[in-house]
């Protein structure tokens, strides 16, 4: 089975290996693995990884009842030292409703060798 975040890899060798513990190496496979988060509403991944300075508050990841995640284009991804964006596109839907696509440029901090995603701005 492929991976939620579009790679053709193994889902335990692509996003599962981040979410059992393991570093992701830069800010698109942190990207992409909080998308297959997502897609797995593994909340307390999703928690770890958000920065401490931005972290809503847990309950607020909670998911909506009937969200479908459809897939996630990545449109960039820049790397500076320690700090990064991804420009990416994620579409679900939520129950009956129509599609819903995310557009968003985020932004990611690296600290004591880990990656961390602080916000986003949405296109």
């Amino acid at each position: 089975m492929s991976c939620p975040c579009g790679h053709a890899a193994d889902a335990a060798q692509c996003c599962g290996r981040f979410h059992a513990g393991e570093p992701a190496p830069n800010a698109e496979a942190l990207m992409r693995s909080r998308y297959s988060a997502f897609v797995k509403s593994d909340i307390d991944y999703l928690f770890a990884t958000w920065h401490p300075s931005t972290r809503p508050a847990r309950e607020s990841l909670l998911p909506d009842a009937g969200t479908r995640w459809l897939g996630l284009e990545v449109k960039q991804a820049k790397e500076d030292g320690e700090t990064a964006t991804v420009e990416f596109v994620a579409r679900f839907k939520v129950g009956g409703a129509p599609a819903v696509r995310l557009h968003e440029l985020s932004r990611f901090v690296r600290e004591g060798g880990r990656w961390f995603y602080v916000d986003g701005d949405l296109r």
